[in-house]
């Protein structure tokens, strides 16, 4: 059986088709696998006698009678040995809710124009596509996407990736953005993660499903919901928290939780130093790390990522904290005070948030690491899909690359790029050279007339000119980067807001504004 395919970015072919996965493919999967399934399943045996007399579907069954399948609801979610069986299956009883989050002040000015889950990812996609892929992947095809600061762009590119591949006769997945909005019982925009959720619950409380998963539109991980779920139901509980290991010298800067033997979370410690931290340290074996590394990693802290019993989730947001604006630090800590059965599942893979400038650059630079990148958009059997655009390969003309990541429709021209990630349309002219840098390229293509009648007036094409120097920089969409400048930070200034002239500078990370206009000469 086919499965669906991608191009990766760096113009690196994983299968053989010219585009980027879409929905409609992973649905595709979906419904051979269930008819293989279901044709083996009810596929009639003939009774073949055996010497003995005992027929082979007799023995069969006594074999099963003996070997009974046993699922451990403590292993950790990343592990090849653990096996999900849902019944009923997700796509029947599991809705998504994914956070769009606030105004994204920390990643501003990535998020002047945009919602922080529409803004670009990897070259080739945007941070939304991690959880719906997610989503889709995990057999999840019900997904509200909730968010309330400058979505045009988040709405677009969500009908473009996925309106169309989801609908259809017997087919009720969807992804649709639910906008905070006033209404005489609710006069007020979303005041937190549990209040957006509340201010919707009279339209996800229609969906016929059993839980609610709860995600966040800006973390970089790779996931399988199916196997979260599945230990959510196994353990009985109302409430289900991703948990992630960690050492002390990370865990300072999280929520902490400590659970009893059972896996079941009986204390929460917001961000913890000192003795208070050391008093958060839990057996991690419990949640099924070896010995080895539950000893390096022995804290566990909340990835914002929950499974709510439909029921609890309703009782909760409705009557028990009808006040209550978060989740994590406000109703997930209630439940466990008034008796809720709240359950950590860990898991022991790569989950990067993306909240700050500097996290953002980093993580995008990490797909590019040797060997084996921080997170790969290469795994085949749990792809990214994002919009197709029908772009033609990256053209590279006398270029030296190295360490980067080159995403679709690039023409790039005698220049020299290294450690740094290229996204899509994007045009670097000769001379220049790009270091550890993130390019997010352009939403459209300038024509050669556009070129030439805005050389004739002194203006600036779309892309990087002729022997620029960029380093240790993001530069944003649609940029116009003059002839010979330099964007190094030179001075070697940590923070600043140069709005006007267009660029900030966080954590020593220069950023140029989408659309900005950098000339010709400057050094930055």
């Amino acid at each position: 059986m086919a499965t669906p395919m991608m191009i990766q970015s760096a113009g690196v072919m994983s299968g053989n088709l010219s585009s980027s996965s879409t929905a409609s493919q992973i649905f595709r999967r979906n419904i051979l696998l269930k008819n293989t399934n279901a044709s083996s399943v009810h596929r009639k045996t003939p009774h073949f006698i055996i010497a003995d007399g005992e027929t082979r579907r007799t023995r069969r069954r006594r074999r099963r009678r003996q070997t009974p399948n046993v699922v451990c609801p403590k292993a950790v979610s990343d592990s090849s040995y653990s096996q999900t069986c849902l019944d009923p299956d997700a796509s029947k009883s599991v809705l998504g809710i994914i956070l769009g989050g606030g105004a994204g002040t920390r990643l501003y000015p990535l998020t002047k124009k945009r919602a922080k889950p529409a803004v670009p990812l990897g070259a080739n996609y945007r941070l939304i596509d991690i959880p719906v892929s997610n989503c889709l992947n995990s057999n999840v095809n019900k997904i509200y996407v909730l968010t309330q600061f400058n979505s045009a762009s988040l709405n677009r590119h969500l009908s473009r990736a996925y309106a169309s591949n989801m609908g259809g006769y017997k087919n009720e997945g969807f992804v649709e953005v639910l906008a905070a909005q006033q209404s005489p019982e609710n006069p007020d925009w979303f005041q937190g993660t549990a209040d957006a959720v509340r201010q919707y619950l009279w339209l996800l409380e229609e969906q016929n499903v059993l839980e609610f998963l709860v995600l966040a539109g800006d973390h970089l991980y790779r996931m399988d919901y199916e196997k979260f779920i599945q230990a959510h139901r196994e353990s009985d509980a109302d409430i289900t928290v991703a948990a992630l290991p960690m050492d002390e010298k990370r865990a300072t800067a999280f929520g902490l939780m400590k659970i009893d033997e059972e896996g079941r979370i009986i204390e929460f410690s917001e961000k913890p130093k000192g003795d208070k931290l050391q008093a958060m340290k839990v057996d991690t074996t419990i949640l099924g790390l070896d010995d080895k590394r539950a000893k390096e990693l022995p804290f566990i802290a909340s990835m914002g990522i929950y499974v709510f019993s439909k029921n609890v989730m309703l009782d909760l947001l409705r009557e028990k904290f009808p006040k209550a604006n978060d989740f994590g630090s406000e109703v997930i800590p209630g439940a466990t005070s008034i008796g809720s059965r709240v359950q950590a599942y860990l898991y022991d893979g790569y989950w990067e948030d993306i909240g700050t400038i500097e996290a953002f650059y980093h993580a995008n630079l990490g797909i590019t690491k040797k060997p084996v990148p921080d997170f790969s958009f290469y795994d085949r059997s749990a792809p990214i899909y994002t919009q197709p655009r029908y772009l033609p390969p990256s053209k590279m003309l006398n270029a030296d690359v190295t360490n980067s990541v080159i995403g679709e429709g690039c023409v790039i021209k005698n220049c020299k790029i290294h450690h740094s990630v290229i996204g899509l349309r994007s045009c670097i002219s000769e001379g220049a050279i790009i270091e550890d840098t993130l390019l997010m390229g352009a939403d459209y293509y300038e024509t050669d007339a556009d070129r030439r009648l805005l050389a004739a007036k002194g203006g600036v094409a779309i892309g990087i000119g002729k022997n620029t120097h960029i380093k240790r920089a993001i530069i944003d969409k649609n940029a116009r980067i003059g002839d010979n400048v330099k964007i190094v930070n030179i001075d070697d200034v940590e923070e600043t807001a140069r709005e006007t002239d267009g660029y900030f500078i966080k954590s020593g990370i220069v950023t140029v504004i989408k659309d900005a206009l950098i000339p010709s000469g400057r050094i930055i």
